[in-house]
């Protein structure tokens, strides 16, 4: 019985050395605040209100992070259209485009503009270069964010002649000049302007 009961004691003593083996939960505090909801600047599911309009599909440039993001779009263009023509629209359309507030989806994910509405365009004038876009405001009275958003959009699309270039003047005298979209501008368009260089006249 003395035997049974050293024993019994043993074990007893044994599982108590065991069960202090493992880990105590720490008191230290881990909260790290709660989880994003989404990821910045990616957008989980295409825009839907950008998918419904038909039309000729773009691509235009937001905001995002103090970057410069491409985000899907339409522009309506008449069958038909000259291609001197079919350039201004697309640029008017365009233009719009990113002068819309950027959808529920869009600002979510942190997309803006910094465009403003109601900014025409219009063709070359006499002695301009044939590919020249004449802004209703002039460029160097738009915000860099805005400028840049512009330039990228534009030398992007049908509206340039597709070498990462646009010529851009504003409603005066002022001569045309050939701006160009770089790596520095689309990453930092706040603190880069899009470089530039006069046109000559034709």
């Amino acid at each position: 019985m003395t035997v049974r009961r050293s024993r019994v004691a043993g074990l007893s003593v044994l599982a108590l050395l065991l069960a202090g083996c493992g880990i105590r939960a720490t008191e230290v505090p881990t909260n790290f605040g709660p989880a994003p909801s989404r990821v910045q600047c990616s957008l989980a599911e295409p825009d839907v209100s950008t998918q419904a309009a038909r039309g000729l599909p773009v691509q235009v440039f937001l905001l995002c992070g103090s970057q410069l993001v491409t985000v899907d779009r339409t522009v309506r263009v008449p069958d038909g259209a000259a291609d001197s023509e079919r350039r201004v629209l697309v640029a008017q359309g365009l233009l719009d485009e990113l002068a819309q507030p950027p959808s529920p989806a869009e600002k979510e994910a942190g997309y803006s503009t910094d465009v403003r509405g109601g900014i025409a365009v219009g063709g070359p004038r006499p002695g301009d270069p044939e590919d020249t876009l004449r802004l209703g405001t002039a460029p160097d009275s738009l915000t860099s964010y805005a400028l840049a958003q512009i330039v990228c959009t534009f030398s992007d699309s049908a509206a340039a002649e597709g070498d990462g270039s646009v010529v851009l003047a504003g409603p005066g005298a002022e001569p045309p000049r050939r701006y160009e979209c770089t790596d520095e501008v689309r990453s930092r368009p706040g603190s880069t302007e899009p470089p530039s260089k006069e046109v000559a006249a034709e």
